[in-house]
């Protein structure tokens, strides 16, 4: 199942209300749904579906919208993949988020170990 660009952020409004509010707290540039897909610069085959930012902007989350769209592709995705997946990268992101207030970086440790382990299955991408 396809959803929209609006249907798929209509949809992150409704999975993010239950999380509680201090959650939020600092994220000053909030929850963004982006329509590109991001992929691994190394791994085209690695679709990355969200990532917490703090730059010059402040900070706030991207969620890749046609990353999602191009796994819900792939894998035949029913409305309830899509649910669990957004749920999933929003928790995700916002648990870099708290660390990243509390300086902390486990989670980042955490997908870097991920990353390295998809590289060395997929092997890195060759440079023209």
């Amino acid at each position: 199942m396809q959803l929209s660009f609006d249907e798929a952020g209509a949809l992150l409004d409704e999975l993010a209300e239950p999380f509680p509010e201090a959650l939020f707290e600092g994220l000053n540039g909030g929850v963004h749904l982006v329509e590109e897909a991001m992929q691994d610069p190394e791994l085209s085959q690695v679709y990355i579906l969200g990532e917490y930012c703090e730059d010059l902007l402040g900070r706030y989350i991207n969620l890749y919208y046609g990353s999602f769209a191009a796994l819900a592709e792939k894998e035949a995705w029913t409305l309830e993949d899509w649910r669990a997946e957004l749920r999933q990268t929003l928790s995700h992101e916002l648990t870099h988020h708290m660390e990243g207030r509390g300086g902390l970086h486990a989670l980042d440790d955490r997908d870097a170990e991920e990353m390295e382990g998809f590289r060395k299955k997929y092997g890195r991408r060759k440079k023209s």
